[in-house]
């Protein structure tokens, strides 16, 4: 397959998790009756992002793998022939609770998942008080459309991930994001396309959108969406999504990009891992 239709989403919180299971169906139906054959959706998507606070309640967001939210959209994964990549809350069992991307490809099996390596703890982003770190790498994932990894919004900052990927085979690397305004917006405009561009595949990066007032009230935070699309020379496909309504992303992405800018980029080659020895160092 060559060129792939992708779609990311962004929207705000509707005030609970029912509606917005539901709304995320009506996009992966709206999507592939666009054409899609992928979609990646925000961060934590069926819930408020709740690092804002630090509440014991929205532990029970927090669904196993498989469960009832990933059966559902495995069913509509299967109907549409689509691949589906589903960040939500996981508990592998009480009180072991991860920030978790499932991919479901296009026959609906579940071909595993990705759980967030780097977690922030700062005013607005207390994900600690909701997550362990993820403990399994960073998985590439053998797709109907092609070979897809996934990163989670404070990942971005790290740009180790984002080259494990690329060692890795990726393509295409989904990074779903709850980011707000404030020291990342320069961030947002720069890493994406840096790290499609210094690694040699496509970046799609959905992010919330809107006040989730109806939740946290004057606390609330101001999600800027703008998702978008990077093709491996970290080139923008297509226009960046509203900074302030929801909005259904659409885009072709030309996989044969990928070898060609590899061979004019001999990034993977002239790499000196034998000196990167300080990296890695604690």
């Amino acid at each position: 397959m060559t060129v792939v239709r992708a779609a990311i989403t962004q929207t705000t919180w509707t005030g609970d998790k029912e509606s917005m299971i539901v709304k995320h169906e009506g996009f992966l139906r709206d999507a592939a009756a666009q054409g899609a054959q992928v979609i990646c959706f925000q961060e934590l998507f069926y819930g408020p992002y709740f690092g804002i606070t630090q509440d014991q309640k929205y532990y029970d967001f927090a669904e196993p793998i498989p469960g009832p939210t990933v059966e559902r959209f495995q069913a509509l994964a299967r109907e549409h022939s689509m691949v589906v990549v589903l960040p939500i809350y996981e508990e592998e069992q009480p009180g072991v609770l991860y920030n978790t991307a499932v991919v479901i490809d296009a026959d609906g099996s579940v071909l595993g998942k990705y759980r967030k390596n780097h977690l922030p703890n700062l005013p607005s982003f207390w994900e600690k008080f909701y997550f362990r770190p993820g403990n399994l790498g960073w998985p590439v994932f053998d797709t109907a459309v092609g070979r897809i990894g996934v990163t989670i919004c404070y990942d971005r900052h790290f740009p180790e991930g984002w080259r494990v990927l690329g060692l890795a085979g990726a393509q295409i690397v989904f990074n779903p994001n709850a980011s707000k305004p404030g020291l990342s917006n320069r961030l947002w405009e720069l890493e994406q396309p840096a790290a499609a561009g210094a690694n040699g595949y496509f970046v799609g990066v959905p992010n919330r959108v809107g006040r989730e007032d109806n939740e946290y009230g004057d606390d609330a935070v101001d999600f800027y969406g703008t998702s978008y699309f990077v093709d491996p020379r970290g080139n923008f496909v297509g226009e960046k999504a509203s900074d302030s309504t929801e909005e259904l992303v659409i885009r072709d992405l030309d996989l044969s990009l990928v070898r060609s800018v590899r061979n004019d980029w001999q990034f993977y080659r002239d790499r000196r891992p034998d000196a990167y020895g300080p990296i890695v160092a604690p």
